[in-house]
């Protein structure tokens, strides 16, 4: 099949180079309406964004992420899990809140926060602008929760760069459906390791073919580093969550 809509979707590229060029108001009001208009659960509408414009604090959250890009960057949003807004109106209606601290009620509001997301990337890339989801903002989310001012029952979970591209990147070949995709539940294919294989060769190849960046590198290599990550990197976020009145039950 084949549409503007598809296409979009299946040339999308991480954009971390962008022009010197701010997103007007009206094109931010469009891509916060896009998100709006995500699929949500239960209509409860678990999440909000926050537009953040401070220099200083986007300096910070440079550092947190580690993501310099993000500084020149045309906007930045920062996506919550958002049920401080449904507490305000439990204390009104008189009903006991503790639904709202609840593990179900906490990945509900990333689910929506993270679908939103999804919304805003696919809106920016529909009107010529490109963008990067973050989720480093989670690398020190006790100092994201301070510099935003987040009330209880809400959550930093990523930021979104976006801006007019400098650079058009190649795009990322992704793994084979056979590996993504199964039937009736979960059966990785006999043939997994020499699919890995085939697939490694194809990343090596995109690595080493990129116009910016070219390095040697596989999937599997990829995910070996993954496994080396400090286990304690973002230990801290159990912690950081309950804080903020969720995981209570």
């Amino acid at each position: 099949m084949d549409n503007d809509t598809l296409n979009l979707m299946m040339n999308h590229r991480s954009i971390r180079y962008y022009k010197d060029e701010k997103l007007t108001q009206e094109q931010i009001d469009t891509l916060v309406l896009a998100a709006q208009h995500a699929s949500n659960s239960t209509f409860s509408q678990q999440s909000s964004i926050i537009s953040v414009t401070d220099q200083e604090t986007k300096d910070q959250i440079a550092k947190i992420t580690h993501g310099p890009w993000m500084k020149s960057s045309g906007h930045y949003f920062v996506m919550l899990v958002d049920q401080f807004r449904n507490l305000q109106i439990s204390k009104g209606s008189g009903k006991d809140d503790k639904i709202l601290r609840t593990t179900d009620k906490f990945l509900a509001g990333v689910f929506d926060a993270a679908i939103a997301t999804e919304n805003i990337v696919l809106a920016a890339e529909s009107m010529g602008l490109g963008a990067t989801v973050m989720g480093s903002v989670l690398n020190n989310s006790k100092k994201m929760i301070e510099m935003l001012k987040l009330p209880e029952l809400t959550f930093p979970v990523l930021g979104i760069s976006i801006g007019y591209p400098k650079n058009n990147p190649q795009r990322k070949p992704r793994l084979p459906e056979n590996l993504v995709h199964f039937e009736n539940g979960y059966q990785l294919p006999k043939g997994f390791h020499k699919e890995i294989s085939d697939y490694d060769k194809k990343v090596a190849a995109y690595y080493n073919g990129r116009s910016l960046n070219s390095r040697d590198d596989t999937f599997t290599n990829h995910i070996v580093s993954v496994l080396e990550t400090n286990i304690n990197q973002r230990a801290d976020l159990m912690t950081n969550i309950k804080a903020q009145g969720f995981l209570m039950d």
